[in-house]
């Protein structure tokens, strides 16, 4: 007999191909939206609400076996505290006692911006932006639910791809390498950390699944590798050659920090975050207490989303 499964975030992206799985599994779905037009998914069941408002969480959370919150506020940080933070803990609110299991997809970004090394569930959450901070908040919301009684699971990945992202910085990687104009920043120890949409998946219906009685336990999951092998594996991809080209990190820095005022600039101090980093994700929690493995390899991956790009350009 199939489950009761409710979504929060049912209409993004991570949160589309979780409804799918699960109606592909046989389960009974239902999904909160905002908007009351026409359903995504046909065979789910949309339900009216806004995780800022308790009016119509309580029926979302009736009596359901799993609750995935997937939902959170990622770009306009004046209502991150109410979204991320009010809204999880009104629907802590609405799902006691209704709720058999919770799963919380959070993000590695509650680590803060580390630099080097490796990351487990064991560091200290040191949170910086808005985004991450608020994250953190909703976490500890569902830490303390647990405490209380609350069995539920926190799942946190690293950047989340696919072909149907709506983030563009990786398709603009990907044009940069296609034009030949991409050069690597910095030491030959950056990493790439990233996990395809597919992955982060099962480890979400992993968790649900999970019959551990260890209230709140959090799980990493990653696909972290060397940038010059990711970067290859887009070049490959493309039928280019792996771009050699390697510039020093703080003279491009500096003219990032310049540029930044000039409108259209393409370099921006986060990108050259993002390909100077040298942190890994650790997921051997997972795998090991849950069996979790990337079905989707990074280069089966980098090749979808190669020719997702293809198609869009």
């Amino acid at each position: 007999m199939g489950k009761v499964v409710a979504i929060t975030g049912g209409t993004g992206f991570v949160g589309r191909h979780l409804v799918a799985r699960h109606l592909e599994l046989g389960d009974t779905v239902r999904y909160l939206t905002r908007s009351g037009s026409t359903p995504i998914f046909p065979c789910a069941q949309a339900y009216v609400g806004n995780l800022c408002s308790k009016e119509g969480l309580t029926f979302f959370a009736s009596g359901v076996d799993v609750l995935y919150h997937c939902a959170a506020e990622l770009h306009d940080a004046s209502i991150m505290d109410e979204v991320n933070v009010r809204g999880t803990e009104l629907l802590l609110a609405a799902a006691q006692g209704e709720v058999g299991l919770w799963v919380q997809l959070s993000s590695t970004g509650v680590y803060g911006p580390v630099r080097s090394g490796v990351v487990d569930e064991e560091n200290i959450l040191a949170p910086v932006n808005s985004y991450e901070r608020t994250k953190a908040a909703g976490d500890a919301l569902v830490q303390a639910a647990a405490k209380n009684g609350l069995r539920c699971f926190i799942l946190r990945p690293s950047n989340i791809y696919g072909p149907d992202m709506p983030n563009q910085s990786l398709f603009q990687l990907i044009r940069m390498i296609d034009l030949g104009l991409f050069c690597h920043i910095g030491p030959r120890e950056t990493v790439a950390n990233y996990i395809h949409v597919s992955n982060v998946i099962d480890a979400l219906v992993l968790c649900s699944d999970s019959s551990s009685p260890e209230a709140g336990r959090a799980y990493i999951v990653s696909d972290s590798c060397p940038m010059e092998h990711f970067v290859g594996l887009i070049a490959r991809a493309l039928g280019r050659k792996a771009p050699r080209c390697r510039l020093p990190e703080w003279p491009v820095r500096m003219l990032a920090r310049v540029g930044q005022c000039l409108p259209g600039f393409p370099l921006r101090e986060s990108r050259i975050d993002a390909l100077t980093n040298a942190v890994r994700y650790n997921s051997t929690r997972i795998e090991l207490e849950l069996g979790h493995r990337n079905r989707i390899s990074l280069e089966e991956g980098v090749t979808e989303l190669v020719e997702a790009w293809k198609n869009y350009s």
